[in-house]
């Protein structure tokens, strides 16, 4: 899709996202329309979840997530992260491209943001802003510029409407999964929506941001691993937010670096994941490889986005404590008991998979600590393939289902985002050294 292409007004309000996302659901339907009658023809009897997952509704859905952008985007973008039980490889690179493909904003509905933000003459306070933005996300767009001091600036933009949309859209992305059926009837999530809603609310304060940003600045300021930008706090809006340009290249290139360099990048991320989980007491929980820059020059990492700063809960970082020393121990039934414990597992899928579950765990376990020079491959995807495939019995029987809190729930999409991340960049890290400082 050519940047010309990618110019779209927002849908701001409540019925005009309500269509948009009519529009999806309609042309889901009659997706799922046609496939079923395509697959009864054939003498099979589909189940409807089989009929919504398919390539050509999701790339329709993905598409509308991308027009729509705010809060539907941001769950499409954390579909992408499920780790495989929920979805195929196919159709997670269909919702993986969500990371990068928002829409922008056509020019009008920009200068009225700035102008709302900044006042109409508002261009006194830069020699030059592009108006092209050089990325774009769910919440909100980024744009260069350069300020009359001759400081170099990345401006995110948010988008209009956009925090008004948050409970709405949230609401109708839930109860189109319910109507579906792919959310198990028992499950109560209520309380996982209503802590959805509320971070994607402080997502779009963008002077919550700021602050975050600015602690994490003084947190690293003597890590060299590291580069975080400071805002320009004259020019800081609730809907504006104007911080250090930093030069990097997107993180996808990093794949094409030397093993040394991948591993030394990784190792890092890892290891700041860690610190935020059991040293700082926050976490930044959004893993989209698109917050963070590779600078080749000098090996550091530029981190971008603070929006998703959340605080963990102090027995959901011991929770994790305890998962992490049951893991180094190499006892299975130690980790069963912690993933029984913080609800990543039910008692009855124990009952019913015991075996099975306990084979899973000690394959990830050998992997782990039994590697041949103490450093874990992950370009060897052996282990994550057969754990998958003994997985997916196991979590197709949805009944069986268990909820973690909801806290956890967010600090578990950053850690799946790391392994992904791990796994596209094919690394060698040794864990267990990465690990134990913290168990």
């Amino acid at each position: 899709m050519s940047d010309r292409d990618r110019f779209r007004p927002v849908p701001q309000g409540r019925f005009s996202r309500l269509a948009a996302l009519g529009q999806i659901v309609g042309g889901v339907a009659s997706g799922v329309v046609s496939e079923g009658l395509n697959r009864l023809a054939q003498g099979e009897r589909p189940h409807l979840r089989d009929l919504l997952l398919t390539p050509s509704n999701a790339l329709k859905t993905a598409e509308h997530l991308s027009r729509m952008r705010g809060a539907a985007l941001k769950l499409g973008q954390m579909i992408a992260l499920e780790p495989g039980e929920f979805l195929t490889p196919e159709l997670q690179a269909i919702f993986s491209s969500l990371s990068s493909s928002a829409h922008f904003m056509p020019q009008v509905q920009l200068l009225r943001c700035l102008g709302e933000a900044w006042g109409p003459d508002w261009r006194r306070h830069f020699q030059q802003f592009d108006m092209t933005p050089i990325a774009a996300a769910s919440i909100g767009q980024v744009h260069r510029g350069v300020l009359v001091s001759g400081r170099p600036v990345a401006v995110k933009v948010q988008y209009p409407g956009v925090a008004r949309s948050i409970d709405s859209d949230i609401d109708n992305v839930a109860a189109f999964l319910r109507l579906s059926g792919l959310v198990p009837r028992h499950l109560d999530f209520s309380a996982h929506l209503a802590e959805a809603k509320r971070q994607l609310h402080e997502e779009a304060d963008y002077l919550r941001e700021a602050g975050e940003m600015l602690r994490f600045h003084r947190l690293l300021k003597g890590d060299s691993r590291f580069v975080v930008p400071t805002p320009v706090d004259e020019l800081l809006r609730p809907t504006v937010l104007p911080m250090d340009f930093v030069e990097g290249v997107s993180f996808d290139r990093l794949a094409g670096a030397t093993q040394a360099e991948r591993d030394a990048a990784m190792g890092a991320l890892a290891d700041l994941a860690l610190r935020e989980l059991f040293v700082i007491g926050a976490m930044q929980t959004d893993p989209n490889f698109g917050n963070y820059l590779w600078r080749p020059k000098d090996g550091r990492i530029a981190l971008l986005d603070f929006g998703a700063v959340r605080p963990v809960m102090p027995e959901s970082a011991e929770a994790y404590r305890g998962l992490l020393q049951a893991s180094l121990s190499g006892k299975v039934d130690a980790v069963r008991g912690a993933l029984l414990e913080m609800r990543y597992l039910s008692p009855a899928q124990v009952v019913l998979y015991g075996r099975t579950l306990d084979e899973m765990i000690a394959t990830v376990l050998d992997h782990v600590l039994m590697a041949p020079d103490g450093r874990v491959d992950f370009s060897d995807r052996g282990p994550l393939v057969t754990v998958q495939e003994r997985a997916r019995p196991i979590f197709a029987d949805r009944s069986l289902w268990a909820l973690p809190s909801p806290d956890k729930m967010f600090l578990q999409r950053k850690i799946t985002g790391m392994a992904l991340l791990a796994l596209k960049l094919r690394v060698r890290l040794s864990l267990v050294d990465l690990l134990a400082p913290y168990a």
